[in-house]
């Protein structure tokens, strides 16, 4: 039995970002990768073998409420989900860590404040270096310093689009990215969705995992997954790990889950003797509400690159029509004919590459507000099973509209929808709330376990709610609060 002072399940941006914040500590941690590290190939940059042949995602199978099973957009790799992400790194808004009220109900507080998690924040932009424009968003909270870049240029139509959005009384700012720009990033059109065959993203194998494994106190192993926790008289004894085919046991003085809102919830599910007081592991699962907007200016071609660097917040808390929050407008990477041909298989490839060479592309993204009855649980064959409704539609279809309009305004006539579904699952959070009331949540505000001190969750399950917001800065900046809270409190010898 192999022992250490941590073990970190997941390589993400939580688990990564946690490692490397206490890889100085001399403690002994110990990282656990389902997966292994994606090679950098040729097939990084290819649409047909990312998005159609999809051979970074894991031959997995998820049930929904209705029976039918789907492969979730989810990667077991050194990094977890980063790898492949489009690198969008903005704040959550200080409003979105309190009550707010939506059409479809409460969005709750948060058991911390964003001015606990704003030091943070600036060390988190710092790691993963992110680049923006402060005071062009009237949303924008307060900052206690600058962004550690200057943003990310608009190419000569986006400059011209986002001229045109000011034109309108919009306020479009320049999407915070973390991207190595005057280093490795050449500006391609595959951020987005691929992963960076020249590791200038900003993900966490890049920024955290591999800077953390400098330390000889710290160590990997990859291709080896957590299967359950043991517990004994009210704390974690040990973790059962498959690796090459062998079961091993395990132990450290703290462990640290990172698996992702649903497979955190899937192992702690999936164990024995876990205290579960408020009966929500698992549950209040969100994901967002997306759409793809698609908008053609069909007499002009699109000669965009990099394409994903204006973002809108204008509707975010709503407007005097809609009072209650809409959600986000962001740029995506530039989608190309054969990615299109995945969602419209039927549609000929010589409509699509007319429609991909002439459109630009749009995220739009409204809260999923959390609801208990939208939960994870596992089948009798160990199968994931996701309980989701999306709820808060009416907002999402309002904040369509008012991007369609706006986009019509700007010369942009035709538009295509594509609302994503429950394959999605990219910001997938909440199925481990914090809160202060062991009856009302499952961590406290340090992302520790309720009735197992030596359990903590750090990922995006800790959310007890989403915004609409990309949560990957916001689980960065935990982890980092979380790091120095056990930096206090670490037992080493």
């Amino acid at each position: 039995m192999k022992s250490f002072d941590i073990i970190i399940v997941g390589t993400g941006i939580g688990g990564g970002t946690l490692a490397w914040a206490l890889h100085t500590s001399d403690a002994k941690i110990l990282l656990v990768e389902r997966g292994d590290f994606l090679p950098q190939e040729p097939q990084n940059w290819s649409p047909g073998a990312v998005f159609k042949e999809k051979i970074y995602k894991p031959n997995e199978y998820w049930q929904a409420t209705d029976g039918h099973t789907f492969q979730p957009g989810v990667h077991y790799c050194v990094g977890g989900n980063s790898k492949v992400y489009g690198a969008a790194l903005p704040r959550f808004r200080s409003e979105d860590f309190e009550q707010l009220e939506h059409e479809g109900g409460l969005s709750p507080s948060w058991p911390i404040s964003y001015d606990d998690l704003e030091p943070y924040y600036c060390q988190a932009e710092k790691l993963y270096g992110v680049h923006g424009c402060g005071n062009e968003d009237p949303t924008e909270p307060r900052r206690s310093s600058d962004y550690p870049h200057g943003a990310v240029s608009h190419e000569p139509q986006i400059a011209h689009l986002a001229a045109s959005l000011r034109k309108q009384g919009l306020h479009p700012f320049h999407l915070p990215l973390g991207i190595d720009l005057g280093g490795q990033c050449i500006r391609c059109h595959t951020c987005d969705g691929f992963p960076c065959k020249v590791h200038a993203k900003s993900d966490a194998e890049v920024c955290a995992v591999r800077p953390a494994m400098i330390r000889p106190n710290v160590s990997l192993w990859t291709n080896s997954r957590a299967r359950r926790l043991m517990i004994r008289n009210g704390s974690v004894e040990s973790l059962e790990v498959e690796r090459n085919g062998e079961i091993i046991t395990i132990q450290a003085d703290t462990y640290v889950l990172s698996c992702g809102a649903v497979n955190s919830a899937a192992l702690l599910l999936n164990s024995t003797d876990i205290p579960n007081p408020s009966g929500l592991i698992g549950r209040n699962y969100m994901v967002h509400n997306n759409s793809a907007l698609i908008a053609s200016r069909p007499w002009e071609r699109n000669t965009t690159t990099f394409q994903k660097t204006i973002s809108l917040n204008d509707w975010y808390f709503g407007d005097a029509s809609w009072p209650w929050p809409m959600g986000n407008l962001q740029m995506i990477g530039k989608v190309q004919a054969s990615m299109l041909k995945t969602a419209r298989p039927n549609m000929p490839m010589s409509l699509l590459k007319f429609i991909a060479n002439r459109s630009f592309e749009w995220w739009v993204m409204s809260e999923d507000l959390p609801d208990s009855r939208n939960h994870i649980s596992i089948s009798t064959k160990g199968q994931i099973c996701i309980h989701w409704t999306p709820n808060n539609m009416p907002t999402h279809r309002r904040l369509l509209k008012v991007a369609r309009k706006m986009l019509r305004r700007a010369g942009y006539p035709i538009t295509f929808i594509q609302q994503m579904g429950i394959d999605t699952n990219s910001h997938q959070c909440g199925t481990l709330k914090m809160g202060n009331n062991p009856n009302t949540s499952v961590l406290d505000p340090y992302c520790r376990f309720h009735g197992l001190d030596n359990l903590r969750v750090v990922d995006a399950s800790f959310f007890p709610s989403s915004g609409a917001m990309n949560p990957a800065l916001t689980i960065a900046a935990q982890a980092l609060r979380v790091a120095d809270q056990m930096k206090q409190h670490l037992r080493i010898e």
